[in-house]
C-alpha cells in the first residue's frame, strides 16, 4: 500500500484542546491502540504527515496541528510561534489526554520542541522517535559542504542540474528557489512526490520566521537535559535527506545515553513516503 493510499484508507477525527495562554489547538487522530503523540515539522499544517505511511496500524496517532497551522487558532503573543514556547503546548497536549507520560515522535523542524520536551521534562518520556531531525535545538552545524556531497549522489537523475544550480545558489545565500530544490527531498521525485512538495509547504510566514527567534534555542541546556534521558530513542534519517543528513543525525544520536540509529535506504526527508513497509516497520519495531 502507497503512503497515499494507507492515509486515505486510515479514518481520521479532529479535536481541540486549550493551550496555557489560551490558544485553542487541534490535533487529529489516526488508527487506535497506545497513543503516539507526533509533531510536524515546517511549521506547517499536520496533514502532510498522513498517517506516518501506515504507522496508524499499529498505534493511535495524535498529530499536533502547531499554532497558527492547520486547523489551530493563530496566537494574540506573536512570540509564542518560539521553538521552546511550543514545549508548553505538547505540554498542554499531555494534559489533555490525561496522560503520565507520552510517547512522542518529532518529524524534521518539529523534533526540535520534541527534543527540548524530552530534555525539559525527561520523566514524561516513554519513548522518543526522532524522524529525519533538524538539530538547532542541540547546536548541530549542517554545511554546505555535506548537502552538497548528498546532493551530487544524485547527479545522474533527471532534473539534477537546475535544482543543485538552486542549492548552490541558497547555500551561497544569493537567492535560489526553495522549490526547485524539491527533487532532493525525496527518495523519487515521482508524480506522488510532487503533490505531496507541493500541498506540504509552510502557509504561515510569521510562524516560519519566528520558529527560531532569539531565545529559542539553547543547545547547551538542551544536551545536558538530554543527557539525563533515560527513555529510549530512536533517530531514523534517510540516506539522501540533504536537509537533516545522515551524519549530523549519527551525531545527535550521541547526544542520548539509550539512542538506536537508522538510515532508511533510498529515503530522502520523507521517508514513510519513499518507502512506507521500511519506515513503518522500523518504528513500529521500536515504539511496540
Amino acid at each position: 500500500m502507497t503512503a497515499s493510499a494507507s492515509a486515505s484508507a486510515s479514518a481520521s477525527a479532529v479535536a481541540l484542546f486549550t493551550a496555557y495562554d489560551g490558544t485553542r489547538l487541534a490535533y487529529r487522530t489516526h488508527g487506535s491502540g497506545d497513543p503516539l503523540v507526533c509533531v510536524p515539522g515546517g511549521p506547517a499544517d499536520s496533514a502532510y504527515l498522513g498517517d506516518l505511511g501506515g504507522l496508524s496500524a499499529h498505534r493511535r496517532l495524535i498529530v499536533l496541528d502547531l499554532r497558527g497551522t492547520g486547523r489551530s487558532a493563530v496566537p494574540q503573543d506573536a512570540s509564542s510561534y518560539r521553538s521552546d514556547r511550543l514545549v508548553d503546548d505538547i505540554e498542554a497536549l499531555r494534559e489533555h489526554l490525561g496522560l503520565g507520560r507520552i510517547d512522542l515522535l518529532g518529524h524534521s523542524a518539529g523534533a526540535n520542541p520534541a527534543m527540548q520536551y524530552a530534555a525539559r521534562y525527561p520523566d514524561r518520556i516513554g519513548r522518543l522517535a526522532l524522524i529525519t531531525p533538524g538539530t538547532r535545538a542541540v547546536g548541530t552545524v549542517i554545511t554546505g559542504d555535506a548537502r552538497r556531497e548528498l546532493a551530487r549522489l544524485r547527479a545522474r537523475e533527471p532534473g539534477f542540474p537546475a535544482a543543485f544550480a538552486a542549492l548552490e545558489a541558497l547555500i551561497a545565500g544569493s537567492g535560489g528557489d526553495r522549490d526547485a530544490i524539491g527533487p532532493f527531498f525525496y527518495g523519487r521525485w515521482d508524480a506522488e512526490a510532487r503533490r505531496h512538495h507541493a500541498a506540504g509547504g509552510p502557509d504561515n510566514p510569521e510562524a516560519v520566521a519566528l520558529f527560531g527567534a532569539e531565545g529559542a534555542f539553547d543547545p547547551e541546556a538542551t544536551r545536558a537535559g538530554l543527557a539525563a534521558l533515560r527513555a529510549p530513542v530512536l533517530l531514523l534519517a534517510g540516506e539522501f535527506d540533504l536537509n537533516s543528513p545522515p551524519g549530523s543525525v549519527a551525531a545527535c544520536a550521541e547526544l542520548f545515553p539509550d539512542a538506536t540509529l537508522v538510515v532508511q535506504r533510498g529515503a530522502g526527508h520523507y521517508p514513510w513516503l519513499d518507502d512506507a513497509d521500511l519506515f513503518v516497520t522500523a518504528a513500529a519495531a521500536f515504539l511496540g
